[in-house]
Parts: structure tokens; C-alpha cells; sequence
């Protein structure tokens, strides 16, 4: 499907977007319909079909933007004054807050659900999110700060490793509902737990 030659852009473009992406993130693709996408919007259905023209086109539309939001979502490699430990604690802070955000819970249940149905989908979302963000940690665990203090062979390989430390029951939980509004204490000792058991693993000994 070639949506980007397909897709045009005007005066109304983002109000369509930012009405689609509301009922997206509600109602799942399947649940979505036009008449209710244009209702949110505060447009006709005419409207919305002189920028896009159908649904699919839309919803892929809507993904790419959010898959783009969620690269744009920086981890503070250039905060200066700061250890190597203690930027490690700043990543992993920044990916628990991201899983557990609406934004992020909402993303992971439409991908998951639409994955599917549309398989390019799954590409779109881990090339623009979850790659991105492996390649910037990969990259800080690559510099020469941090390797004056880490032993890691393999950057890509460890920046998954802990970014799946991040990826505790508490995101399960907040999921399915069973937690809603998660204690900072709580958040504070998942990343010092990631944190120290990371260390254990690759702290240069020598």
C-alpha cells in the first residue's frame, strides 16, 4: 500500500488527524468508524475523504505519526556532572515512565491488536520506536565514559538487556488494571534495581 501517494495534505489535515488519533487510541481500528472519526474531528465525512481515502489509509497514517512521536521521546545522554551509574538510572527512568504512560500503553494495545491485520505495521512501529531507542543507549554504552567503567562486547545486545530490566510485572499491571496510578517510590526502585543488577553484570572488574 503506497499511502504517502494517496494522502493529501490541507487546511484541515491536522484537525482530521488529531480526531482520528483520539478514536484510534479509543476504539482500536476495528472498533473505529468513519462517521464517528469525523464527529471527533468536527468535520463531514466529505472532508475527511478529500485527505485520505479510507480508513486503512488513515489509521496507517495515524501510527506512523505516533511511532514518530515516540522516537522524538529523548533520553538525557547529554546531561552533563553525571556518572555513568547514575545516567543508567536516568535511562531506565525514561523507558519505565514511557511503558507505563498512556501514550505508551495505548501504542503497545493498537499494535498488538493490529499487528496482524496489517504487518507492516509491526515494522513501522519497532524501526521508528523501540530501534531507535536501543541505538541511542547502544550508543552511549559504546563512549568512552562508559567504558571506563563497563565491560560490554556486544552495546545492542546490552541495551535490550536492560531495557527489558524496565519491562517489570508493574507494566503488566498497569495494562490490564490491576495498578492505575503506580508509586514513585515504586518506579524509583525498578530502576535501582535495573540499575544494579546491569552493574553486576557488566561492571569492568580489571
Amino acid at each position: 500500500m503506497n499511502a504517502e501517494a494517496q494522502i493529501k495534505k490541507g487546511r484541515k489535515y491536522d484537525q482530521v488527524v488529531d480526531g482520528a488519533r483520539a478514536v484510534f487510541m479509543r476504539e482500536g481500528y476495528e472498533g473505529a468508524s468513519v462517521d464517528e472519526i469525523a464527529r471527533d474531528a468536527g468535520v463531514s465525512k466529505a472532508t475527511l475523504y478529500s485527505y485520505f481515502p479510507d480508513k486503512q489509509h488513515l489509521f496507517m497514517e495515524i501510527l506512523r505519526s505516533e511511532c514518530a512521536a515516540q522516537s522524538e521521546v529523548e533520553v538525557l545522554f547529554e546531561s552533563t556532572g553525571l556518572s555513568v551509574e547514575e545516567k543508567l538510572g536516568v535511562i531506565c527512568k525514561k523507558l519505565i515512565t514511557f511503558f507505563l504512560s498512556d501514550f505508551g500503553q495505548d501504542m503497545f494495545r493498537v499494535c498488538v491488536a493490529e499487528a496482524k491485520r496489517f504487518p507492516e505495521l509491526g515494522t513501522a512501529f519497532y524501526e521508528t520506536g523501540p530501534k531507535v531507542w536501543g541505538m541511542k543507549i547502544a550508543g552511549f554504552l559504546s563512549s568512552a565514559k562508559a567504558a571506563e567503567v563497563l565491560d560490554i562486547e556486544d552495546p545492542f545486545l546490552a541495551a535490550d538487556q536492560l531495557a527489558q530490566l524496565c519491562r517489570t510485572d508493574l507494566m503488566l499491571k498497569v495494562m490490564f488494571g490491576i495498578e492505575t496510578d503506580p508509586a514513585e517510590v515504586e518506579i524509583d526502585r525498578i530502576v535501582d534495581e535495573a540499575v544494579r543488577t546491569f552493574l553486576a553484570r557488566y561492571s569492568r572488574t580489571a
